[in-house]
């Protein structure tokens, strides 16, 4: 089958792997997980319970469990990112630092994904992909659905 004959579920599909490849390859060297990455970006916005963390990360991993979130944030926790006050998670000095360090990997990656595109293509693509989840039924709610920034 020709490229141009391929639907685009099978580039949706295609470009999702490779985007979390290239995070695990470049968060691998950090010691930390794409959604560990993520769970401390909410963290940035404000204190939140294990509970909070794992419903901010539904949109992107549906199946994630409060006890898989859990374990990723204590890891977090134990390497002192992370600290653990009144049952809400804080993210550290440490963390802070860290979580800036993994924006350079997150603009390399970036810039990989989009090399070759120009802004306006870029711009049109996130367009058509908003309008056919809107199509599917997505509401525009971000609890149900992915946020722009990752």
């Amino acid at each position: 089958m020709a490229n141009q004959e391929r639907p685009i579920g099978f580039w949706l599909k295609l470009v999702d792997q490779l985007v979390d490849d290239q995070f695990v390859a470049s968060f691998e060297e950090h010691g930390v997980t794409r959604r560990q990455w993520q769970m401390m970006n909410l963290l940035v916005e404000g204190p939140a319970t294990s509970k909070e963390l794992s419903d901010g990360l539904r949109p992107f991993f549906p199946a994630v469990e409060t006890g898989t979130s859990a374990e990723l944030i204590e890891e977090l926790r134990e390497s002192g990112w992370v600290l653990l006050q009144d049952g809400q998670y804080h993210l550290t000095d440490l963390g802070s630092r860290s979580l800036e360090n993994l924006r350079g990997a997150v603009d390399r990656i970036r810039q990989l994904m989009t090399e070759n595109i120009t802004e306006a293509e870029y711009a049109a693509l996130l367009t058509a992909l908003q309008r056919m989840a809107g199509n599917l039924g997505w509401d525009g709610d971000v609890a149900s659905g992915p946020r722009v920034d990752t």
